[in-house]
C-alpha cells in the first residue's frame, strides 16, 4: 500500500485529492492537511509520498520541502500548483522535488502517477510549460561542465540517466535493460553521486544539457 499525504490550503483540494486516491486498490491517503501541519503530518504518519502546494497562504510550499528534505527518511515530493508556469518551479526544482503536477491532473492519470514517484521515477505534468525547464536549464549547468559530467558515467550507467529523463520507475528500467531493481537502484545511486545531484529532476535536467537527450545532428555529424 502506498501511504499518500495530501498538503494544500483548500478543503476542496484535499478532498478530492482524497478521494481519487482512496479509490485506488494500492493507494491510501493517509491524511489531507493544511501546510501548517503537513511537517509534523509527515512525522507522524511516515507517508511514502507527499503531494505539496508550491503556493499557501499560511507557509510556503518551498519552507515546507526545504524542511522535509532535512528530516531522516524524507518521502518523495511532488509538488501542487493551479499554474503552468509558476517561478517558484525552478527552486522547487533545486530543492528536491520530485516532480510537479497541476491541480487539474486527469483523475484517472493519478493513481499511474502516484506509482510512479513511489517507484523512484519522476513526474512532471505535460502542461507544465517548456519555458520554465528550459529557464532552468539556462541558469544551472553550461553545457561544456554537463558534458563532463555525464562523461564520468559508465555506458550502463548512461542508460539508466537516459531512462531516469523519460521518467520510469527503477522496476520499469530494470525492465528495459534486463537488470534486477536491486542492481538498478545502485547505478541510480552512482549517477546521483557522479552528477553530483539528490534526485531523478536535477539528473536529467544534466543530461538534457549536456546533449545526451538530443539526436546527433547531420546523421551523427556533431
Amino acid at each position: 500500500m502506498i501511504r499518500v499525504l495530501v498538503v494544500d490550503d483548500e478543503a476542496l483540494v484535499r478532498t478530492g485529492f482524497t478521494h481519487i486516491l482512496n479509490a485506488a486498490d494500492d493507494i491510501q491517503a493517509v491524511a489531507a492537511v493544511p501546510g501548517g501541519q503537513a511537517v509534523a503530518s509527515v512525522r507522524e504518519l511516515r507517508p511514502d509520498v507527499v503531494l505539496l502546494d508550491i503556493r499557501m497562504p499560511d507557509v510556503d510550499g518551498l519552507t515546507i520541502l526545504a524542511e522535509l528534505r532535512r528530516t531522516p527518511d524524507c518521502p518523495v515530493v511532488a509538488m501542487l500548483t493551479t499554474f503552468d508556469t509558476d517561478e517558484y518551479v525552478e527552486a522547487a526544482l533545486r530543492s528536491g522535488a520530485a516532480g510537479f503536477l497541476l491541480k487539474d491532473t486527469d483523475p484517472q492519470q493519478l493513481p499511474y502517477l502516484i506509482r510512479t514517484l513511489a517507484e523512484g521515477g519522476t513526474v512532471l505534468s505535460s502542461q507544465v510549460t517548456r519555458a520554465v525547464v528550459d529557464g532552468y536549464l539556462s541558469q544551472a549547468v553550461h553545457e561544456p561542465h554537463a558534458a563532463r559530467l555525464v562523461d564520468q558515467l559508465s555506458r550502463r550507467e548512461r542508460g539508466v540517466l537516459l531512462l531516469m529523463a523519460e521518467g520510469l520507475s527503477n522496476t520499469d528500467i530494470g525492465d528495459r535493460m534486463h537488470l534486477s531493481t536491486g542492481t538498478v537502484k545502485g547505478h541510480v545511486s552512482a549517477v546521483f553521486e557522479k552528477l553530483g545531484v539528490d534526485n531523478r529532476v536535477q539528473a536529467a535536467l544534466i543530461a538534457e544539457r549536456s546533449g545526451l537527450l538530443r539526436p546527433p545532428e547531420d546523421g551523427g555529424a556533431r
